[in-house]
């Protein structure tokens, strides 16, 4: 296992509840990073936090609300002082063809896999720019790059976001920040339930990964880390898809 070396790092981990924030959030915790847990249940945070061994604060907020996420950049500036990396880790799976998709729920789609990672950035952006460093890792998925059926709003929100990391790493590349994501076929968490626990849908899913499985967490915390640490201080600008062969498909 490679030594990340987050000792003295301080990460913020957007979705440190969901099913690949809290698997970051424990690695990270393994690496000695200090950590700042931001998610909506309190309860599934304070469980999470009883686990860590590390120093680590949590934060109640919604990812999509500006104020609540500058709040949680601000009370982890108080407590360690800095922030060196972010990983945004929310997002949502809706399967609709346009046709059956309403406005609403496009916007809202928008709103969690797209305007959430902007507001996030925009949240911890000046501090990183102070200090003249910082890694942000954005988890996308296969479908901002692959046409797939009945994924027309996720591919449009993730597509988007692709876009934005890419512009964003060379507006700050010289401010010492990187902008990375990783872009993931289908990953069994609790977000995906819907479509894991049906063996239909399951196999189904299934087919569509040359690799003939769905992935787990734990295939994707690897890159995730190496995104967020030094050693990738050359890398910026990236997508790595993590998806099972499906973009090469």
């Amino acid at each position: 296992m490679m030594n990340y070396r987050f000792e003295n790092k301080v990460v913020i981990i957007i979705g440190a509840t969901g099913g690949i924030g809290e698997v970051v959030s424990k690695r990270l915790a393994e690496e000695k990073a200090s950590l700042i847990l931001f998610s909506r249940n309190v309860e599934k945070l304070e469980n999470l936090k009883s686990k860590l061994k590390s120093d680590s604060i949590i934060v109640k907020g919604d990812a999509t609300n500006y104020n609540d996420l500058e709040n949680a950049v601000k009370l982890g500036i108080e407590k360690f002082g800095k922030i060196d990396a972010m990983i945004h880790a929310v997002g949502s799976i809706v399967l609709k063809p346009i046709h059956n998709t309403d406005e609403e729920t496009f916007r809202n789609i928008l709103e969690l896999n797209l305007v959430s990672p902007f507001r996030a950035i925009k949240s911890v952006i000046k501090n990183m720019m102070q200090n003249k460093n910082g890694s942000i890792v954005i988890i996308s998925s296969v479908a901002g790059s692959k046409g797939l059926m009945n994924h027309e709003a996720i591919s449009a929100a993730k597509g988007g976001l692709e876009s934005m990391i890419r512009s964003a790493s060379v507006t700050y590349a010289k401010k010492g920040i990187r902008f990375n994501g990783v872009a993931l076929g289908l990953v069994e968490t609790p977000l995906a339930k819907f479509l894991t626990e049906n063996e239909i849908s399951k196999k189904a899913s299934e087919s569509l990964h040359p690799m003939g499985r769905i992935g787990k967490p734990e295939d994707v915390v690897e890159a995730v880390l190496y995104l967020a640490s030094d050693n990738s201080s050359w890398v910026t600008g990236t997508i790595i898809p993590i998806d099972g062969g499906m973009k090469a498909n």
